[in-house]
């Protein structure tokens, strides 16, 4: 199986679903990872350039992550890009991971780059419906972003709500705090939302959501099962 994560930030594959990316790479998986604003302009404590790019080469190698597709679209700004290329952009990603599976920020977080990447991916998620080359996607999930996604406060809109919830452990809780702090500046002291023991408070919580031992849950809106 081939997924394909799509954020706004590098990071937010890590806290959205790196434990995921541990386990699914443990099972043979293949898991790409594309930024559409890799370089994070806006971050506070954003480090120089070269040590971000050298802070996500380590945090994917911990995950064992295949491809990382980079975007250059302004941070915090992405809603004065043209809503087009976003698409095209991510289009671009699923052809050359040949995903299966695409997972992406849910609609409804409050930071503005995740709510549209999520935009753009949604449009760009059935290519195969207007390309006959193109293979079908077989799932479409949203993830969970701490810090982000907990801050729906726009009421309109539906907030996340998952329905799916995969089993971690020990080891693969670890290795996304490893993966997230291989990242300058991100970790936070408790009571931070991107402190350790929030991340492992919320895994241990949706573990028990699903009577397992750590999950990260995710929302899947689309899935296409052949065969039946």
């Amino acid at each position: 199986m081939n997924y394909l994560i799509v954020v706004a930030h590098p990071d937010d594959e890590v806290l959205g679903a790196g434990a995921s990316i541990h386990k699914f790479v443990n099972n043979n998986d293949t898991v790409d990872v594309c930024i559409m604003s890799s370089e994070a302009k806006a971050r506070a404590f954003r480090p120089e350039d070269e040590k971000l790019e050298s802070d996500l080469n380590e945090s994917s190698n911990i995950l064992g992550i295949r491809n990382i597709y980079e975007g250059t679209f302004p941070n915090i700004e992405m809603n004065t890009e043209s809503h087009l290329k976003l698409v095209q952009f991510i289009e671009k990603a699923i052809l050359e991971s040949n995903a299966d599976i695409v997972i992406t920020h849910h609609m409804a977080d409050t930071n503005n780059d995740h709510m549209h990447t999520s935009m753009a991916c949604q449009e760009a998620v059935h290519l195969f419906q207007r390309r006959t080359d193109v293979k079908p996607l077989s799932e479409f999930w949203y993830m969970e972003v701490l810090s982000a996604t907990e801050w729906s406060l726009n009421s309109s809109m539906n907030r996340f709500m998952p329905n799916m919830f995969v089993e971690v452990g020990d080891e693969g809780i670890n290795a996304k705090i490893k993966a997230l702090s291989a990242y300058s500046g991100v970790m936070r002291p408790y009571p931070h939302p991107r402190s350790e023991q929030a991340i492992r408070g919320l895994a241990s919580y949706r573990g028990a959501q699903a009577n397992c031992n750590y999950a990260e849950a995710f929302e899947c809106v689309f899935r296409r099962v052949d065969n039946i």
